[in-house]
C-alpha cells in the first residue's frame, strides 16, 4: 500500500499530522496541559487520573455511510486502548517531561487498520508537538488465508501484510501489531480458526 504523511498540517494545535496508508487515512493531534489537565477516571475504587491519553473517533462517514456520532462506542474504546497501550512506552519519564498529554485520532477514511493507523499518526503529532519520544511507534495489521486442510494453520498459510477490510472480512487472522526498533510495545490477536500451528507462528 502507498504510505503517506505529513506533520505539522494544522498551525494553532500543540501537534498535529496526516497518516495515510492505502484507504486508510487518520488526522491526529497532540495537545499538552499542566497537571490539572489529566483524565479523570471514577473508578470502584477511586479517582484515577492518566497523564497521557489517546481519543479514537471512527464516524460514520469514514466507510461512506450516515448515521449518529454519540457516545464512544466498544470500537472506539478498544482501538483507542490499544493504540494508546502501543504509544505509551516511548513517552518520557514525568520528571523530564511534565506535561499531560492528549493524543486524538480522528478517522478521515477506512479500508484497513485504522488502530495501527492511529499509533503511526499518533507517534508522529507527539514528536511534531515536541514531546521527547524515546523512539517513533508504528503499527500494521497481518492476516492470514488459510487452505481447506483442517481448521488450524497448515502449510499452505498465506501471510498478508497490511489487510483491507475485505481481507479481513474473509481471512482467518486479524493481527495487530506494534512497536518501535527495541521490540514490540502493543498487540492484539483475532483468529476464526481453532488454532494456530508453531510453524505458523515461526
Amino acid at each position: 500500500r502507498t504510505i503517506d504523511s505529513e506533520a505539522g498540517l494544522f498551525p494553532r494545535v500543540h501537534g498535529s499530522a496526516l497518516f495515510t496508508r492505502g484507504q486508510t487515512q487518520v488526522v491526529a493531534t497532540t495537545t499538552l496541559g499542566d497537571s490539572g489537565m489529566r483524565q479523570k477516571i471514577d473508578r470502584i475504587s477511586g479517582m484515577m487520573q492518566k497523564r497521557f491519553y489517546l481519543q479514537y473517533t471512527f464516524p460514520p462517514s469514514c466507510v461512506g455511510e450516515t448515521g449518529r456520532v454519540g457516545m464512544p462506542g466498544r470500537r472506539e474504546v478498544g482501538h483507542g486502548n490499544l493504540a494508546e497501550r502501543a504509544l505509551s512506552p516511548s513517552l518520557p519519564a514525568e520528571e523530564d517531561f511534565p506535561y499531560a498529554i492528549r493524543v486524538e485520532s480522528l478517522v478521515t477514511e477506512s479500508n484497513g487498520s485504522s488502530s495501527m493507523a492511529s499509533v503511526c499518526g499518533g507517534s508522529l503529532a507527539l514528536m511534531d508537538a515536541g514531546v521527547p519520544v524515546k523512539s517513533p511507534v508504528a503499527g500494521i495489521a497481518m492476516g492470514m488465508l488459510l487452505g481447506d486442510k483442517g481448521s488450524i494453520s497448515d502449510d499452505d498459510a498465506v501471510i498478508v501484510s497490511d489487510i483491507l477490510g475485505t481481507e479481513d472480512a474473509l481471512g482467518t487472522m486479524d493481527f495487530k501489531v506494534a512497536g518501535d526498533k527495541e521490540g514490540i510495545t502493543a498487540f492484539q490477536l483475532d483468529i476464526k480458526c481453532e488454532g494456530l500451528t508453531l510453524e505458523t507462528m515461526a
